[in-house]
């Protein structure tokens, strides 16, 4: 039973870093990476719809980005989308094509987009510590109801604060690499 408990919370944790990373790949440093606009919705036919259903994207060199819109009608939204994110791209359409050059990072932008990742670090932080808060929860109440001793409990506490430890530890270095990252010139 507290195998279980202790497995599941560290799958939930694992979870957690994980959509901590993937949330920080979509910052952007100084190269283009199509998976710069995933988070990016396009209405389409009164449905939002992640950009990358509605169009091909790939990186044609280190600074711009070149997005194949499957169905043509949509290549405007496409646009209109794109410069209502808050990324700060302005796409360019070229025929069937629409092109986004991505400006070089200032140093004002890099100290900003590093405040962001440390937001997103704090949150993945958060998250993990509710994981470990549910985990001992379900203890103590294997405890209350005398299945478990207290030797137990305390062991599985143990137990699930190292899980915690590491968890953190691993939001903590790929927050380091971001920022080693954002701050290349």
């Amino acid at each position: 039973m507290i195998n279980d408990i202790r497995k599941d919370a560290e799958v939930r944790m694992e979870k957690c870093v994980e959509a901590f990373k993937n949330q920080i790949s979509k910052v952007r440093t100084g190269r283009a990476s199509p998976s710069l606009l995933d988070g990016i919705m396009v209405e389409y036919y009164g449905t939002p719809t992640p950009l990358r259903q509605l169009a091909n994207v790939v990186a044609e060199d280190s600074r711009t980005l070149a997005l194949t819109v499957f169905d043509r009608t949509m290549g405007p939204a496409v646009e209109k989308a794109i410069m209502a994110s808050d990324l700060g791209l302005n796409p360019n359409s070229a025929g069937s094509v629409i092109r986004v050059p991505l400006p070089p990072l200032t140093e004002e932008r890099r100290k900003d987009l590093i405040k962001v990742v440390r937001g997103e670090a704090e949150q993945a932080r958060v998250a993990v510590r509710n994981v470990r808060r549910d985990a001992n929860d379900k203890v103590k109440a294997l405890l209350k109801e005398k299945e478990i001793s207290e030797d137990d409990d305390r062991r599985s506490q143990d137990d699930v604060q190292k899980l915690t430890d590491a968890a953190i530890k691993k939001v903590d270095a790929a927050l380091a690499d971001k920022e080693a990252e954002l701050m290349q010139f």
